[in-house]
Order: C-alpha cells, then structure tokens, then sequence
C-alpha cells in the first residue's frame, strides 16, 4: 500500500506541475494553447522553476555571444528584464528567429551573432544529467569494489543497474555488434543510460527536471553524429568495399554508380533516422500530455461544470500519458542503442572467403 500512495503523490505532483506550467501562461478568459505548449518544449535562456503569486521564480542564465559588431560578450540572461535591448542584442520573437538573441544589421534587419555558445535551459539540462548520470555509475561502481562476489548478488537500487546493464550488453550489443562488441560497449552503455536518464528527467516539471532534452534536434543530432563517427571512422576495409564496389552484376557500378551511390547515400539516412525518431516521439509525448491539461483551463473558460468534469477526464488521461511516457523513455532508448548497436555491426563485416 505504501507503494501505490507513494506512485499516486507521484502523479499528483506531475499533473500539479504541467498546470502550473499551463496556468503561467494563461488568462482566465482565455486559454493559449499553442503559447503553453511552445514555451514548455523550446529552449530558452532562463529557466523557469515556479510562479508565486504574480512573481515568476527563474534562474537566469549565462549568454555567451560572438557578434562581428562588438566581438565577445559575456552576461546574465536576466538584463533582459530589465531592459529590452543590451548593447544591441535583444530575444526576437517573430519569424525564423523567435526566442533567439539577435542583433539588427546595417540595414535595420535582425541577424543572429555569429556564434551563440550561451548555457540555455537544454544545455544546464545536459549538463545536470550528465552529472547525475556520473554520480550513478560511480556509486555502483563504489558497491562492486567494497563486495565480493561471494557475498551475493546486489539489491536495490544497484540490483537495477545490473540487470540493466546486463541486458543491454547481452540482448542488444553482443549479438549486433559482433566479436569486437567490447570496444564500443562503453559508448553504446552511455548512449543508453543518458537518453533513458534524460527521457526520466524530462517527465518531471519540477526543478532540475521537465527540461525537453531529447526532444531539442539539436541533442538527438548529436547523439546521432557519435554514432555516424563511430560506424564511419571506424569500418573495416570490408565495410567501405560493400559501399563503394558492392557484390551485384558490374551494370550496376559501371559506367553508371548505381549501387554505390545507394550505399552511400545510405551511411547519411542512418544518422538521420537516429535523429528523427527519438526527437519525434519524445517532443510528442510532452505535447500530448500538456494539451491534455490544457483541456481543464479550457473547459473552465467555457463552463464550470463541464470544466468540473472534464477536470476528471483530463486526470485521468494525464496520468495514463505519464505511464505510457515512462515506457517510451526505456523503449526509445532501448531503440537508439538496438539500432547504433546494428550500424555499428554492419561496418564490421567479415572477409568473405570464396572458398569457405
């Protein structure tokens, strides 16, 4: 019984915290939903962490800009509320450029800088789960070197991580990867850990958490890119000789490269895919679960009693997102690492011996 009150408090404080999330950003005439669910899944330069009365409680963040005007700049994220405009810079928010610090050319039109290296909410967000992540497996790691194997198997919480990291390097990189599985155990390990940990982080609105990390592209495609590096950089002579001279009738390589432009074009959609799958599902899930909150400020607007029943409803439906959201936390990561573990295994084929 403990279990369950402990899984309803649970509930309770998510669906408490995505409508205070809807409740910031709304009037009670009417209710924006497209505002509400924007500014939870964008990046921005502070981070919100609550509202108390009519005060919002954020922590401001570092802006680091390189600007062919005025070179380096280096400050707080919080001068632009007091005023709108800092030596030039300013967060647009129309067109392409909406929620950006931009600067206006000579000819009075907004430009971003040339480079943009400020700490956003999506970045302190990596950072914290990287850390986090870091701190977990040097706690297990600490359990392993002050027990024996003869002292029994672990419990708990580091219980978990074995059979975690046992199923990963068992069910998913031993049998795609091949017999050199060891030597990208550790990368494969990590991607897994740090989307599953990620995906768990972004499903809790409260402070250090509800950051959309692994539904930002930019995060996915750099996860990606690792995996690119390590498929391409790494392939034996067997993998690039399946790409650029692939085992079909010569008419397909000669005069016309067929075939090996299909290959290679290939080794870009891999990448591709990576990135686009996990950053789809993940940005879906948060906005399904938000608009299903929306729906009690939205039905309040209209009526107190249909908002009093939808409220029920929309309950309801919040707590089975959260639900179905943890599973898809483990399942998207469980796919990233499945399908970085098959490209991977690809780029190591064996040489095939004409007489075997």
């Amino acid at each position: 019984m403990k279990g369950v009150r402990y899984i309803f408090v649970l509930f309770l404080l998510l669906l408490s915290g995505y409508a205070g999330a809807a409740e910031k950003s709304s009037a009670p005439e009417k209710v924006d939903v497209k505002k509400i669910i924007f500014e939870h899944v964008k990046d921005t330069y502070e981070w919100h962490i609550t509202t108390v009365g009519e005060k919002h409680v954020s922590i401001s963040l570092p802006v680091i800009l390189y600007s062919s005007r005025t070179g380096w700049e280096l400050f707080s994220s919080s001068v632009f509320h007091e005023e709108d405009n800092y030596k030039g810079f300013y967060i647009s928010y129309l067109g392409d450029n909406e929620g950006k610090i931009v600067e206006l050319d000579e000819n009075g039109a907004e430009r971003r800088p040339l480079l943009d290296l400020s700490i956003t909410k999506t970045v302190l967000s990596v950072f914290v789960n990287a850390l986090l992540l870091i701190v977990i497996v040097l706690c297990t790691a600490r359990w392993y070197r002050h027990h024996k194997p003869e002292n029994g198997a672990p419990r708990g919480f580091v219980g978990i991580m074995e059979v975690l990291i046992t199923m990963v390097v068992d069910d998913i990189i031993k049998p795609n990867v091949g017999k050199n599985y060891k030597k990208y155990t550790p990368y494969l390990l990590t991607a897994f850990f740090f989307i599953f940990l990620s995906n768990l982080m972004g499903l809790l609105p409260i402070f250090p958490g509800g950051a959309n990390v692994t539904g930002n592209i930019a995060v996915t495609f750099a996860l990606a890119l690792c995996t690119f590096i390590a498929v391409n950089f790494f392939g034996n002579k067997e993998y690039y000789k399946e790409i650029f001279w692939p085992d079909v009738p010569s008419f397909l390589k000669v005069p016309v490269p067929m075939m090996p432009l299909i290959e290679l074009f290939g080794v870009f959609v891999k990448p591709f895919a990576l990135t686009i799958r996990l950053f789809a599902n993940i940005l879906a899930g948060h906005t399904v679960i938000l608009a299903f909150v929306c729906i009690i400020f939205i039905t309040m607007s209209v009526s107190t009693y249909i908002g009093t029943a939808m409220t029920f409803v929309s309950v309801v439906f919040t707590i089975f997102m959260n639900v179905l959201e943890f599973l898809v936390a483990f399942i998207q990561a469980f796919v990233f690492t499945m399908l970085s573990s098959v490209f991977i295994g690809l780029s190591q084929p064996e040489h095939h011996d004409s007489k075997h």
